[in-house]
């Protein structure tokens, strides 16, 4: 059955902190990977905390692009929402982890507005094939290069 849209949760490790306390090249670097997602951008917001950390968006026509870092761990979360044929969330996520310099990237898939037989919409946690149901070590590690 086919997904209205596909939503990847990231878990970035071992980062670069000076890219991940810099508000600016983190803005730059997801409208970036939202581009290299052939998706289309309409409006950013981002916000650097005192004495370090950034939080933002990228609100793109087919959803959302969005994180928190902590440079202080070295770490930083994503969400890359994508509604659509036309774009591609697991480019923009593998080019924002290189961006960031990432050591790990931990990723878990969701495929969000699946209508059941009655028209109730869900989600499944992992990629469905051939049958075979997602379970809960649907969640991919890898090392980011």
């Amino acid at each position: 059955m086919k997904a209205l849209g596909t939503h990847i949760i990231v878990e970035l490790s071992d980062c670069n902190s000076s890219i991940l306390s810099d508000v600016d090249r983190v803005a730059g670097i997801l409208v970036a990977a939202a581009n290299a997602a052939n998706a289309e951008v309409l409006q950013t917001a981002f916000h650097r905390f005192s004495p370090q950390g950034v939080s933002g968006v990228v609100v793109i026509a087919e959803s959302h692009l969005s994180i928190h870092t902590w440079p202080e761990y070295g770490y930083a979360a994503m969400d890359i929402y994508t509604c659509g044929d036309h774009t591609q969330p697991w480019t923009a996520c593998r080019f924002a982890a290189s961006e960031f310099e990432a050591k790990q990237m931990l990723t878990t898939e969701v495929r969000r507005g699946m209508p059941d037989e009655d028209g109730v919409y869900s989600h499944v946690v992992g990629r469905r094939s051939a049958g075979v149901q997602p379970s809960a070590k649907n969640r991919k590690l890898s090392v980011v290069r």
